[in-house]
Protein backbone atom coordinates (compact mmCIF):
# COMPACT_ATOMS: atom_id res chain seq x y z
CA UNK A 1 0.00 0.00 0.00
CA UNK A 2 1.19 3.62 -0.87
CA UNK A 3 0.83 6.58 1.21
CA UNK A 4 -1.38 7.77 -1.29
CA UNK A 5 -3.44 4.26 -1.21
CA UNK A 6 -3.66 5.17 2.56
CA UNK A 7 -4.91 8.41 2.43
CA UNK A 8 -7.35 7.83 0.01
CA UNK A 9 -9.16 5.19 0.96
CA UNK A 10 -12.80 5.43 1.24
CA UNK A 11 -14.93 3.43 3.71
CA UNK A 12 -16.01 0.32 1.44
CA UNK A 13 -19.69 0.49 1.78
CA UNK A 14 -21.50 3.46 3.49
CA UNK A 15 -25.59 3.78 4.16
CA UNK A 16 -26.87 6.83 4.95
CA UNK A 17 -30.08 7.74 6.76
CA UNK A 18 -31.71 9.08 3.57
CA UNK A 19 -31.05 5.22 1.62
CA UNK A 20 -28.56 6.62 -0.27
CA UNK A 21 -25.48 3.82 -0.43
CA UNK A 22 -21.95 4.59 -1.67
CA UNK A 23 -19.31 2.20 -2.40
CA UNK A 24 -15.82 2.71 -2.98
CA UNK A 25 -16.62 6.40 -3.08
CA UNK A 26 -17.42 6.02 -6.89
CA UNK A 27 -20.50 4.34 -7.43
CA UNK A 28 -24.02 4.67 -5.53
CA UNK A 29 -27.84 3.32 -5.04
CA UNK A 30 -30.89 4.07 -3.36
CA UNK A 31 -32.81 2.06 -1.20
CA UNK A 32 -36.21 2.52 0.14
CA UNK A 33 -36.93 3.51 3.70
CA UNK A 34 -38.30 -0.24 3.90
CA UNK A 35 -34.67 -1.41 3.25
CA UNK A 36 -32.72 0.80 5.30
CA UNK A 37 -34.86 0.02 8.43
CA UNK A 38 -34.37 -4.17 7.31
CA UNK A 39 -30.69 -3.15 7.12
CA UNK A 40 -29.88 -1.06 10.50
CA UNK A 41 -31.92 -3.54 12.78
CA UNK A 42 -30.25 -6.27 10.87
CA UNK A 43 -26.43 -4.56 11.99
CA UNK A 44 -27.93 -3.43 15.28
CA UNK A 45 -28.46 -7.69 15.82
CA UNK A 46 -24.97 -8.39 14.48
CA UNK A 47 -22.99 -6.18 16.07
CA UNK A 48 -24.99 -5.70 19.74
CA UNK A 49 -22.81 -7.60 22.10
CA UNK A 50 -19.55 -7.64 20.25
CA UNK A 51 -16.28 -6.24 21.87
CA UNK A 52 -15.40 -3.33 20.23
CA UNK A 53 -12.03 -5.33 18.92
CA UNK A 54 -12.92 -9.25 17.87
CA UNK A 55 -10.98 -11.46 18.67
CA UNK A 56 -10.58 -14.75 16.95
CA UNK A 57 -11.09 -18.45 18.54
CA UNK A 58 -8.13 -20.55 19.78
CA UNK A 59 -6.17 -21.98 17.03
CA UNK A 60 -6.60 -19.24 14.47
CA UNK A 61 -3.38 -19.27 12.31
CA UNK A 62 -1.54 -15.74 12.96
CA UNK A 63 -2.23 -13.22 10.14
CA UNK A 64 -0.01 -10.33 10.12
CA UNK A 65 0.20 -7.09 7.64
CA UNK A 66 -3.39 -7.09 6.80
CA UNK A 67 -6.18 -4.68 7.35
CA UNK A 68 -8.82 -5.54 9.49
CA UNK A 69 -12.19 -4.94 8.50
CA UNK A 70 -14.74 -2.01 10.51
CA UNK A 71 -18.28 -3.10 11.19
CA UNK A 72 -20.15 -0.55 12.22
CA UNK A 73 -24.20 0.91 12.74
CA UNK A 74 -25.71 3.90 14.32
CA UNK A 75 -28.86 2.33 15.93
CA UNK A 76 -31.99 3.92 16.13
CA UNK A 77 -31.35 5.60 19.78
CA UNK A 78 -28.39 7.13 18.07
CA UNK A 79 -25.59 5.14 19.21
CA UNK A 80 -22.83 4.28 17.31
CA UNK A 81 -21.74 0.45 17.31
CA UNK A 82 -18.63 -0.39 15.68
CA UNK A 83 -16.45 -3.74 15.40
CA UNK A 84 -12.58 -3.61 14.30
CA UNK A 85 -12.08 -7.49 13.22
CA UNK A 86 -8.60 -8.21 12.52
CA UNK A 87 -7.36 -10.10 9.54
CA UNK A 88 -11.77 -11.09 8.86
CA UNK A 89 -11.30 -12.57 5.60
CA UNK A 90 -8.85 -14.38 6.13
CA UNK A 91 -9.54 -16.34 9.41
CA UNK A 92 -13.20 -15.97 8.98
CA UNK A 93 -14.09 -19.39 10.50
CA UNK A 94 -12.67 -18.28 13.78
CA UNK A 95 -15.06 -15.01 13.88
CA UNK A 96 -18.80 -15.25 15.60
CA UNK A 97 -20.98 -15.99 12.69
CA UNK A 98 -23.09 -12.52 13.55
CA UNK A 99 -19.74 -11.12 12.01
CA UNK A 100 -19.69 -12.75 8.81
CA UNK A 101 -23.36 -11.81 8.57
CA UNK A 102 -22.68 -8.29 9.16
CA UNK A 103 -20.00 -8.55 6.15
CA UNK A 104 -21.62 -10.36 3.73
CA UNK A 105 -24.77 -8.08 4.20
CA UNK A 106 -22.84 -5.08 3.48
CA UNK A 107 -20.97 -6.57 0.63
CA UNK A 108 -24.71 -7.21 -0.67
CA UNK A 109 -25.54 -3.54 -0.89
CA UNK A 110 -21.44 -2.90 -2.65
CA UNK A 111 -23.04 -5.97 -5.18
CA UNK A 112 -26.36 -4.18 -5.91
CA UNK A 113 -24.66 -0.98 -6.38
CA UNK A 114 -21.94 -2.55 -8.77
CA UNK A 115 -24.57 -4.01 -10.75
CA UNK A 116 -27.80 -1.63 -11.10
CA UNK A 117 -26.05 1.56 -9.18
CA UNK A 118 -25.07 4.65 -11.24
CA UNK A 119 -21.74 6.45 -10.51
CA UNK A 120 -20.93 8.22 -7.70
CA UNK A 121 -19.86 12.39 -8.02
CA UNK A 122 -19.79 14.77 -5.62
CA UNK A 123 -19.02 18.39 -5.81
CA UNK A 124 -16.09 18.41 -3.02
CA UNK A 125 -12.63 16.33 -4.13
CA UNK A 126 -9.91 15.36 -1.42
CA UNK A 127 -6.64 15.61 -3.82
CA UNK A 128 -3.28 13.96 -2.82
CA UNK A 129 -0.10 14.58 -3.89
CA UNK A 130 3.01 12.17 -2.93
CA UNK A 131 6.55 13.06 -3.72
CA UNK A 132 7.95 11.79 -6.67
CA UNK A 133 11.63 13.55 -7.05
CA UNK A 134 12.79 10.13 -8.30
CA UNK A 135 10.15 9.56 -10.72
CA UNK A 136 10.98 8.77 -14.28
CA UNK A 137 9.36 10.18 -17.14
CA UNK A 138 8.05 13.29 -18.70
CA UNK A 139 5.89 15.62 -16.01
CA UNK A 140 3.18 17.87 -16.66
CA UNK A 141 2.74 21.34 -15.67
CA UNK A 142 0.51 21.63 -12.60
CA UNK A 143 -3.09 21.84 -13.89
CA UNK A 144 -4.00 25.68 -13.64
CA UNK A 145 -6.62 25.75 -10.96
CA UNK A 146 -5.57 23.39 -8.95
CA UNK A 147 -3.34 24.15 -5.41
CA UNK A 148 -0.07 23.38 -5.29
CA UNK A 149 1.55 21.42 -2.09
CA UNK A 150 2.67 23.46 0.57
CA UNK A 151 4.02 22.86 4.19
CA UNK A 152 5.64 19.57 4.77
CA UNK A 153 4.81 16.67 2.44
CA UNK A 154 5.27 13.71 4.66
CA UNK A 155 4.79 11.47 3.19
CA UNK A 156 1.90 12.85 1.29
CA UNK A 157 0.19 16.63 0.90
CA UNK A 158 -3.82 16.45 1.07
CA UNK A 159 -6.08 19.02 0.62
CA UNK A 160 -10.08 19.19 0.58
CA UNK A 161 -11.84 21.42 -2.32
CA UNK A 162 -14.70 22.38 -4.04
CA UNK A 163 -15.55 24.68 -6.86
CA UNK A 164 -13.61 25.11 -9.58
CA UNK A 165 -10.28 23.49 -8.49
CA UNK A 166 -12.98 20.32 -8.68
CA UNK A 167 -12.85 20.68 -12.39
CA UNK A 168 -9.66 21.68 -12.50
CA UNK A 169 -8.67 18.02 -10.98
CA UNK A 170 -11.24 15.78 -12.22
CA UNK A 171 -9.92 17.01 -15.84
CA UNK A 172 -6.24 16.67 -15.41
CA UNK A 173 -6.47 13.28 -13.86
CA UNK A 174 -9.28 11.80 -14.95
CA UNK A 175 -11.28 9.03 -12.96
CA UNK A 176 -10.34 5.43 -13.31
CA UNK A 177 -6.73 6.59 -13.45
CA UNK A 178 -5.92 7.53 -9.77
CA UNK A 179 -3.50 4.84 -9.48
CA UNK A 180 -1.89 5.26 -12.95
CA UNK A 181 0.82 7.43 -11.45
CA UNK A 182 0.04 10.84 -13.73
CA UNK A 183 3.50 12.89 -12.68
CA UNK A 184 3.40 16.87 -12.78
CA UNK A 185 5.71 19.37 -11.94
CA UNK A 186 4.88 22.67 -9.66
CA UNK A 187 5.75 26.21 -10.77
CA UNK A 188 8.74 25.54 -8.01
CA UNK A 189 10.03 22.70 -10.35
CA UNK A 190 8.97 19.67 -7.33
CA UNK A 191 7.50 16.91 -9.02
CA UNK A 192 4.36 14.98 -7.96
CA UNK A 193 1.94 12.42 -8.46
CA UNK A 194 -1.11 13.80 -8.15
CA UNK A 195 -4.50 11.39 -7.33
CA UNK A 196 -7.98 12.11 -6.20
CA UNK A 197 -11.34 11.04 -5.07
CA UNK A 198 -14.64 12.46 -4.32
CA UNK A 199 -15.86 13.09 -0.68
CA UNK A 200 -18.55 11.24 0.91
CA UNK A 201 -21.48 13.11 2.30
CA UNK A 202 -20.18 13.29 5.67
CA UNK A 203 -16.73 13.99 5.23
Amino acid sequence: MTPTTNVLRPPKVVLYSDGLVIVDASRQLKLTDAEVDETVTSMETYLTGQSPTATPRPGAPMVTDVPATVLGVRGKDGKMLEVRVPALEQVSGFYPKELLDAKKLMEGLATRAAASGTDYVSTRVRIVAEGAASAEGKPAPWPAGVPEPSGTVDPVWQKDVEGAAVSAITKAVPAGQEHGRPLFKTGSGALFVLSWRYLLPDE
